[in-house]
């Protein structure tokens, strides 16, 4: 998969998008000394996004620049994988030192953003090195869903229309005011093996394939799918345990992924963009809840010694990534989870490991989401990760607590630089779900906290109301956030609701089930806590169903306090 993005943050972390190695060439190519393909990935009222591949036809070189002039008024503000200036209507791209070398065949690629206003024309003559190239009759385009050789878009979302739960849906309606968001698009999640028929009181996997081509219409429609049923599933929680124990991955294997991926491939579906989350709660799990670390599990620590975490992932990105119009996004946690150093490099490591194992590569990634069914809020207006008080860093804060990160969207912005850095392709997308981090309502600040201290600092000016950011079961006070949307941000393909609000988190007692789920004291609003939550109170709502259930008082807490509001 090779895929321009948006925006790109970071360049200095990226790599290279890949001066090969010398190659034979034509002769009725090598007369054309060079190639360039020049294509507008995004574009937007006031700016765009580019990416540039230039072939080198002739003799091998140890450095290079390409240039080109704009007819209008365009001006590039940031790029990676070059150096990119600009004089006037003027523009260089040179090599940067990773990617100085260009054999004889051999491609190198680059990307910016740019501002203009008015028209938006194509360069029509670029030199390498001053040498006039052939322009590649596919240069030009338009938007975002420039198609990558796997035939898949850039971006799932651009352009496309979400499938819109009617299951959900009707639940979300028939509460007092639900049907101001009722019409939202959200996740259907697949969180056992019976999920994939379905029953006669729910939807099955064909079923809802069937009900997104009714809604299609024309234009583009993604699905989105939480795949969610690993063999030992969330090591850490008993709420959102799984059907499967710990050494059944043959059976995650061909009775949950083998029927998914079988029904995913059939060609009545192919006109669909399926969005996939991979196994949330799984991956980073085995990063902060293992070994000596005062958070550690048994559970977990077994799930780190027998590997089906790591091969039940790469299992499963490898069957639904094989599928042309299947888009695959792993799990990455969220800011509150992997934000420190001690968490932030090895999951990306892990991540790479996991998307190699079992026949995956990491074309098979599309790319991963953050904060999923969690509360972590999406941007923090009030205070900044460089901000001082007294001297004091804002890090040293009991909120922050060291933690490089003070929301979501700079995380995902920062992972996703991480993860090209460790090897996953230079394309790849964030998600952000914004489902239940909106945080508004009158408990909402206008602005920073007092200087009194930094902890008075941060905590009356912080969004995210938790008593601590490890409470993650039916938070008090929460409200739903960003409403889905394609592209919002720089490196963010989506901000998805694929957690559907309203359906709890884990029940506030105990309460016996046939669907492996069991009571976790996190959802208990008496429970004084552990070293996840910094032995804080849970912060979760009385009277809570299980996990899955519909919670008609959550769904009203989350109307209420929604940001933006309803």
């Amino acid at each position: 998969m090779s895929r321009a993005r948006t925006a790109l943050l970071g360049a200095l972390a990226l790599i290279a998008a890949g001066s090969g190695a010398a190659s034979a060439v034509p002769a009725d190519v090598a007369a054309i000394p060079c190639t360039v393909d020049y294509k507008v990935q995004n574009q937007w009222d006031t700016g765009f996004t580019a990416a540039v591949t230039v072939t080198n036809n002739g003799a091998a070189k140890s450095s290079w620049a390409v240039k080109w002039s704009y007819a209008g008024n365009q001006k590039v503000t940031s790029g990676w994988n070059a150096k990119i200036s600009q004089s006037g209507t003027a523009v260089t791209a040179a090599n940067e030192t990773y990617n100085a070398s260009l054999g004889t065949g051999s491609s190198v690629s680059f990307g910016f953003n740019a501002s203009y206003s008015g028209t938006n024309a194509l360069p029509t003559v670029f030199t390498l090195d001053g040498v006039t190239c052939n322009v590649d009759d596919g240069s030009g385009g338009g938007g975002g869903t420039d198609p990558d050789p796997s035939g898949k878009v850039d971006n799932p979302y651009a352009g496309a229309k979400v499938y819109v739960n009617p299951e959900w849906s009707a639940k979300a309606a028939a509460e007092t005011g639900g049907s101001r968001i009722s019409n939202q698009p959200t996740g259907v999640w697949l969180d056992r093996i019976a999920a994939i028929n379905g029953s006669s009181t729910s939807m099955g996997l064909r079923a809802h394939l069937d009900a997104a081509l009714a809604q299609k219409g024309t234009g583009e429609e993604v699905v989105q799918l939480v795949v969610y049923d690993l063999p030992g599933r969330d090591c850490a929680a008993l709420a959102s345990n799984g059907e499967l124990g710990p050494t059944e991955i043959d059976k995650y294997k061909t009775q949950f992924i083998d029927p998914i991926a079988a029904i995913l491939a059939d060609s009545k579906y192919a006109a669909l963009r399926i969005v996939t989350t991979i196994e949330i709660d799984s991956l980073p799990n085995l990063v902060t809840n293992t070994g000596s670390r005062a958070t550690a599990t048994p559970a977990c620590d077994t799930m780190l010694a027998n590997g089906n975490y790591v091969k039940g992932v790469g299992y499963a990105l490898a069957k639904l990534g094989a599928i042309p119009n299947v888009y695959n996004y792993i799990d990455a946690g969220h800011h509150g989870w992997l934000g420190w150093d001690d968490n932030f490099g090895p999951s990306a490591t892990l991540f790479k490991q996991a998307a190699t194992s079992e026949g995956a590569t990491v074309g098979d990634v599309h790319g991963f989401i953050t904060n999923t069914a969690n509360y972590s809020a999406l941007k923090e207006n009030n205070f900044t990760i460089n901000d001082t008080v007294n001297g004091t860093s804002v890090r040293q804060s009991k909120w922050v607590d060291w933690n490089r990160y003070v929301d979501e969207l700079s995380y995902a912005q920062a992972f996703r630089n991480q993860l090209v850095s460790v090897g996953f392709n230079s394309g790849i997308g964030m998600l952000i779900d914004t489902s239940r981090n909106g945080w508004g309502g009158t408990a909402r600040p206008a602005g920073p906290g007092a200087t009194t201290s930094v902890d008075t600092y941060v905590d009356g000016g912080r969004y995210d109301r938790r008593i601590h950011m490890g409470n993650w079961c039916n938070q008090s006070g929460a409200g739903l956030g960003e409403r889905p949307k394609a592209a919002p941000a720089t490196g963010i393909d989506a901000y998805v609701w694929m957690k559907p609000p309203g359906e709890s988190d884990g029940s506030s007692s105990a309460i016996a089930n046939d669907e492996g789920k069991g009571f976790d004291r996190m959802c208990d609003p008496t429970y004084t806590g552990n070293a996840r939550n910094g032995n804080s109170l849970s912060g979760a709502l009385p009277n809570a169903p299980l996990s899955g259930h519909w919670f008609s008082a959550q769904f009203q807490e989350l109307m209420k306090n929604a940001y933006p509001a309803l």
